[in-house]
């Protein structure tokens, strides 16, 4: 997903980067350009050394996320799942089912791989990541049987008394 940044004295026009990039780094991002130490129980990273042109070494190769509303405004079924840069796996827990989808061969998600012989491997290494980065956000499906209501005025207002 396109990122654009215009910061003329820290970032040079024209920078690019193919660095993944989540909506967890823009608060510890913020911070770093604020001079602040991110909180130790934020889940992102800065982005500013991506964005100076200078991507640390250990920077994300793969990034969970998780979508929650059944079916939700789109018609999505609710789902998680992990994406490299060629690879996607998704995992429909509501209905205990898996796709898996070469991005480089098959970029528009068509042809579900998942099952389809020579695939194992692949598919247990994704499996793996996908629970390695479940863990690491401690997602231990703490929601998945909730259905979380639309709009603002859901759960969090709720428990604010609002």
């Amino acid at each position: 997903m396109p990122f654009l940044v215009r910061w003329p004295a820290a970032i040079k026009p024209g920078t690019r980067s193919d660095a993944m990039a989540l909506n967890v780094d823009f608060a510890p991002t913020f911070l770093d350009a604020a001079g602040l130490p991110p909180n130790a129980e934020m889940q992102g990273r800065s982005l500013l050394p991506v964005l100076r042109g200078r991507t640390p070494n250990d920077w994300r190769t793969s990034m969970y996320y998780r979508y929650y509303h059944d079916p939700g405004d789109h018609n999505t079924r609710a789902h998680y799942g992990v994406r490299t840069r060629t690879h996607k796996l998704i995992y429909f827990w509501k209905k205990d089912q898996w796709e898996l989808f070469d991005l480089v061969h098959d970029p528009y998600e068509l042809h579900n791989l998942y099952g389809e012989p020579g695939q194992a491997a692949l598919t247990a290494s994704l499996k793996a990541e996908l629970a390695r980065l479940k863990k690491a956000v401690r997602d231990d499906d703490q929601l998945a049987d909730v259905q979380i209501p639309n709009g603002v005025d859901g759960t969090v207002a709720q428990l604010r008394g609002k």
